[in-house]
């Protein structure tokens, strides 16, 4: 596909994601998601960002141009849009979002009436239909037939019910020390109310967005910053979000920026030991650290993988029985509570962990160390085909030969490729790296 990547489209704002792009593309999803129409209303959210004004704006446009009415719900984050959207029976919902890439990109995603990230195959029908020119022009409705927009700030409320729905009722947070780097995001307003009216002693940090602040030197992409306030604070635990608040990060109370693999483990056995874990089963990704594996064998407890991209945990999710399960970068599902990743109800969830078994987070998390592994991003010319790169399958046989496990991908929304090393040798892991490094710098960059 040309116009979706792994997660909605996403690019610079300004350039791949214009105003015209915008609105085509609202046109688009609009003649789609009207041939299931129940309420003819679509919710449009979105973050921080500067561009955000313009992408709203022109998705208004073209949903009411279609026919379609608009409800804006304005700055919330990027799982709310998927709640809300079923939540007030809506056709579908869109947030205006680039997630946790720098404020100057953004993007737009789609969920069902369900609040599901949209299929493969729907997204393919929405970018045919972009490109349609006869099929946009005959579906311009005009008089009364034209759509309204309306917007409306008294939603965040519902959401915050859902949140401290997910917590257990017979506990509370008095007495609890947490500090939040809201990353200048979506999350500024609905994260520190969450945690202040469940009784918490309540830090926020970098919750000032300015439209061109959003992710920057904060948040889940630099939880050091994070780290030395809760050490100076002398907190208990420190949430770190990303942008759109689907991912997050968490710091212990001596400041450890706690590894994505080593969250989903202990999280799993928590969920076991409460008997809430369906499936007997956790889906991870194929980036997923071997440790993980290892540590929830011990507990009797399966780990499945999935591609990358939170779309597709939750889709092998759904096919196996499965109600937990996450990528190592921090967004972790629970089905049970939110239809994405979910940094809110994944701080609620680590919070119970933590007053449950009446620990400190450094003692939970120090049950599983991963094994040595480099992730390195690339920056790329040419997207090359992988299997067209000579000498590429002789790099990886050479590799697994010494029981290192290599992974090579593309990003689905940068021109970047992710070159991942796991091993039980760090030295080694590390000198094969720099080889990797120069191949994939000769073979893609000539």
């Amino acid at each position: 596909m040309k116009l979706f990547g792994t997660d909605g489209v996403r690019g610079k704002a300004g350039e791949k994601i214009s105003a015209q792009t915008a609105m085509r593309l609202a046109m688009a999803a609009g003649i789609y998601f009207r041939k299931h129409s129940s309420t003819n209303v679509i919710l449009v959210g979105k973050d921080t960002r500067k561009s955000g004004y313009m992408i709203e704006t022109a998705i208004v446009a073209g949903l009411t141009a279609v026919g379609y009415n608009v409800l804006q719900i304005g700055p919330m984050p990027t799982p709310a849009v998927a709640f809300l959207t079923e939540n007030m029976r809506c056709d579908a919902g869109i947030m205006i979002s680039a997630s946790h890439n720098p404020y100057y990109d953004n993007g737009i995603k789609f969920f069902d009436f369900n609040g599901d990230k949209l299929e493969e195959a729907v997204e393919s029908e929405i970018e045919a239909i972009f490109y349609d020119d006869e099929m946009i022009e005959n579906a311009q409705k005009t008089m009364t037939e034209i759509g309204s927009n309306k917007r409306i700030d008294d939603v965040m409320g519902r959401y915050i019910v859902q949140i401290k729905n997910s917590f257990p009722k017979q506990l509370n947070l008095k007495g609890l020390r947490v500090v939040l780097d809201v990353a200048n995001g979506a999350a500024y307003k609905v994260a520190p109310t969450i945690f202040s009216e469940l009784g918490a002693d309540v830090i926020v940090i970098n919750d000032e967005p300015n439209g061109s602040n959003i992710n920057q030197s904060c948040g889940a992409l630099h939880p050091e910053n994070l780290a030395s306030e809760v050490k100076r604070l002398r907190a208990d635990i420190g949430f770190a979000f990303d942008g759109d608040a689907d991912r997050l990060v968490v710091v212990d109370e001596c400041g450890a920026v706690i590894h994505g693999d080593i969250l989903l483990g202990v999280l799993a056995t928590f969920l076991k030991e409460q008997g809430l874990l369906k499936g007997g089963a956790v889906v991870a990704t194929i980036m997923s650290n071997a440790a993980l594996e290892d540590y929830l064998s011990k507990h009797k407890i399966k780990l499945l993988r999935s591609n990358v991209g939170d779309k597709y945990v939750l889709e092998m999710m759904k096919k196996e029985g499965v109600n937990f399960g996450g990528e190592q970068s921090g967004h972790v599902i629970f089905s049970d509570f939110a239809k994405t990743g979910d940094a809110l109800v994944t701080a609620m969830q680590v919070v119970a962990m933590l007053l449950k078994n009446s620990k400190k987070a450094s003692e939970i998390f120090s049950q599983i160390t991963p094994y040595p592994q480099i992730l390195l991003n690339l920056k790329v010319v040419d997207k090359k085909p992988l299997d067209k790169i000579a000498g590429l399958s002789e790099l990886e046989n050479s590799l697994k030969k010494e029981g290192i496990r290599p992974l090579f991908r593309y990003s689905g929304t940068e021109n970047l490729i992710r070159l991942l090393l796991e091993g039980k040798n760090q030295v080694l892991v590390e000198k094969r790296m720099a080889e990797v490094e120069k191949f994939f710098i000769k073979a893609l960059n000539a």
